[in-house]
């Protein structure tokens, strides 16, 4: 059974969070991100949850500085966009969802959680889109035309949450094995 961390691996989890995060200034097809799994993972891991909350957010806000140093003008947009709220809101109850899997850490319940993860991911952010772009009508169709335009992008954001997901988890637990103290857990 897998506990949240007391104290061994806070800077470890932290670490393994940010490069993920910094993963994002690499080539990749459109929302192939590892927002989601970084979300859960901290959830998952961290014995303070106020850790777990702002590390995350933390790791993502820096790899939005980066990508808005990187590709600037249309970019820096986004930061005055309500889509970048909703995106951090969206790491926040991701964050919330991995406290489910607080001591329970299986494979099986990693793969739900990251298909729940992206499945939130997407209602929101494109309930967002529908709210925000003009380009939609306020009406049920309009709504329906919101999603229906998110969803070539929602199989990248499954994909990238299951690979960053196996890449945390999976990562995480072979350290665990060769490395004694991240073995410390709480009650």
């Amino acid at each position: 059974m897998n506990r949240p961390l007391l104290s061994a691996g806070p800077l470890t989890l932290a670490a393994m969070i940010f490069v993920a995060a910094l993963s994002r200034v690499l080539p990749h097809p459109p929302n192939f991100s590892p927002i989601e799994a970084v979300a859960l993972f901290g959830g998952a891991y961290f014995a303070k949850r106020h850790w777990a909350l702002l590390v995350p957010l933390a790791a993502m806000f820096l790899s939005d500085m980066v990508l808005g140093l990187l590709r600037g003008g249309l970019y820096l947009e986004y930061f005055a966009s309500a889509g970048y709220l909703l995106v951090y809101a969206c790491i926040l109850l991701s964050t919330l969802l991995g406290f489910g899997l607080r001591g329970k850490v299986t494979g099986s319940r990693v793969l739900a959680y990251s298909l729940a993860g992206s499945m939130l991911f997407f209602v929101v952010t494109n309930f967002g889109a529908w709210l925000s772009d003009p380009l939609y009508p306020k009406t049920a169709a309009g709504l329906g035309a919101a999603y229906v335009a998110g969803l070539p992008f929602f199989q990248w954001t499954v994909l990238g949450t299951l690979f960053y997901s196996a890449l945390l988890f999976g990562g995480f637990e072979m350290l665990r094995k060769r490395v004694p103290a991240l073995r410390a857990q709480t009650a």
